[in-house]
């Protein structure tokens, strides 16, 4: 006895990948994430390569892990794949603080954030 199996949420033409915990505000992630949507998935490979942000990296880690899903998992085009979806939520933030004058205290949060990427086969338009 068991749980029954869970039905897939996404469409059949869909692959979806997960970072969870990245160590970086989500509004500066989502600045990077905006890049990327609604591109070719080797536009997007090679709009976070030349970017300057640090962050661009993780993401690029992440792209490259729904493409990889697509490909093995749901037998998917690589070619004809796109960024359907880049959504960017709080995870958590880790709190400190920092000694000030006259024995007082300021605080920091040091937050963190999650990103989910699904790309998408394109329909053939002919």
């Amino acid at each position: 006895m068991g749980k029954g199996a869970k039905p897939r949420q996404l469409n059949e033409n869909e692959a979806k990948a997960f970072a969870k915990a990245i160590r970086i505000s989500p509004q500066k992630l989502n600045l990077v994430a905006k890049l990327i949507r609604g591109k070719d998935a080797n536009a997007a490979m090679t709009a976070l390569k030349f970017s300057r942000r640090r962050v661009s990296e993780d993401v690029s880690k992440v792209l490259w892990s729904a493409i990889s899903n697509a490909e093995n998992n749901h037998q998917l085009d690589v070619d004809r794949l796109f960024v359907s979806e880049a959504t960017v939520g709080r995870a958590f933030a880790i709190k400190r603080f920092r000694a000030r004058a006259r024995g007082r205290a300021a605080s920091i949060t040091k937050p963190f954030s999650n990103l989910t990427v699904v790309v998408r086969e394109r329909e053939d338009t002919k």
